[in-house]
């Protein structure tokens, strides 16, 4: 009989030990969550601030269209240098979040710097230095957090659409304050507080669960990142990077030059508008985990594209009608191409490949997207603008 208590006794403390475990770990995968969601709305917040306006302020400061396209020809030029290294660093030899964490807090210096420089007048050359400076700084930012997040979330087909969409209310926040608040559709406060964006961002980074390299540098072209070419070797993962870089064409003038059209169709609270697309992106991603259950890749991929379609057809009506309010449901679907193309990719892609390869895989998307396929957009973009807009003011063949 005393047996018998005493087994019911261990057998009752050891259900308690595991309902204690479970109730521990359930807490502290809440806890990361909730840090991954803070770290991404900050992440979002800082560019909210200053990206959507910043041709703007380069116009305001009398510089011409060769400036506004040398500029926006820098964040692609950088996501082509340091993106692979970073994460081949992040894979094989620094924790992932310190290296993040010391990246935002040296682009806040040089962003801060490089608006410094427009707003004292002097010559565009220093800011567009510093501005080159920060981008090859801030271009690995996005891949090494979507790792960490890959890495720590236990159902990241699920999970990660919904931490990612605190990047987007961030970035909504952070043009809303802009032009609402601070007034700074085309002033260099905005740049100062993107600046201060990044350096909190690096406060939630820093917090971010321990995420050590995985994989092991056999040589310096590993250490590189150039192992991550060899996984063009799947037919899969090499058409959706050529894909990837083909959508990025066209859309790099979705910040270049949609705020040039709205400004000049009447819409003097830019920012603000350009934020109507930050929404349908919180609305996509809030249901992308159904989505992928759902439905075939290829299938919300071409949805994607059509979107996009879309987008430029209403935008190039806007340009022959010179009705601002063809811009606005052009503006608003961006959330969903950007959400159904991109997101659905960087998730597919973590699926795919093996854990000690993440950070360089998402480092060569990165390259292909906002580096190559970018490059390419806006130095095309920049030819198309010259004898379209800026030769015969025709807005509705550059956006056609």
């Amino acid at each position: 009989m005393l047996c018998h208590w005493q087994s019911q006794e261990i057998q009752a403390q050891a259900a308690r030990v595991s309902r204690e475990t479970e109730q521990f770990e359930k807490n502290q995968q809440r806890s990361v969550f909730l840090r991954l969601c803070a770290m991404f709305f900050m992440l979002g917040m800082g560019p909210g601030f200053w990206l959507p306006g910043l041709s703007i302020v380069m116009k305001n400061a009398e510089w011409g269209n060769d400036w506004v396209a040398l500029v926006f020809l820098i964040l692609p030029i950088a996501s082509m240098i340091s993106p692979l290294f970073s994460g081949a660093l992040a894979d094989q030899k620094v924790a992932a979040q310190k290296l993040a964490g010391w990246i935002s807090l040296l682009s806040s210096l040089s962003l801060f710097a490089a608006y410094w420089f427009l707003e004292q007048q002097f010559h565009p050359w220093y800011f567009v230095g510093m501005f080159f400076v920060t981008a090859v700084i801030s271009a690995p930012t996005w891949n090494l957090v979507i790792t960490i997040a890959m890495t720590h979330l236990p159902a990241p087909e699920q999970q990660f659409p919904k931490v990612r969409l605190w990047c987007t209310i961030g970035w909504i926040l952070g043009g809303w304050i802009s032009s609402l608040l601070l007034r700074a559709d085309a002033t260099p406060m905005a740049g100062y507080a993107g600046a201060v964006c990044r350096v909190i961002l690096a406060f939630f980074i820093f917090v971010l669960p321990h995420t050590p390299p995985r994989g092991v540098s056999t040589s310096w072209l590993s250490l590189l990142g150039f192992d991550a070419f060899r996984l063009l070797k799947e037919k899969d993962l090499r058409v959706l990077l050529v894909a990837s870089a083909l959508i990025s064409m066209p859309i790099a003038s979705f910040y270049m030059h949609t705020p040039e059209h709205l400004q000049l169709l009447g819409d003097q609270r830019s920012t603000f508008t350009m934020s109507f697309g930050q929404w349908s992106e919180v609305a996509a991603m809030a249901i992308t985990g159904w989505l992928m259950w759902k439905f075939r890749l290829k299938t919300l991929l071409l949805i994607g594209l059509g979107c996009c379609i879309l987008r430029f057809v209403w935008f190039s009506i806007a340009g022959y009608s010179d009705q601002v309010a063809w811009l606005w449901p052009g503006i608003a679907i961006h959330g969903i191409c950007y959400t159904l193309f991109f997101i659905t990719g960087q998730i597919f892609l973590d699926r795919r490949v093996e854990p000690e390869m993440r950070g360089q895989m998402q480092g060569l998307l990165g390259l292909v997207t906002n580096g190559i396929g970018t490059l390419i957009g806006t130095y095309g973009l920049k030819i198309l603008h010259r004898y379209t807009v800026e030769r015969s003011q025709d807005w509705g063949m550059y956006w056609l």
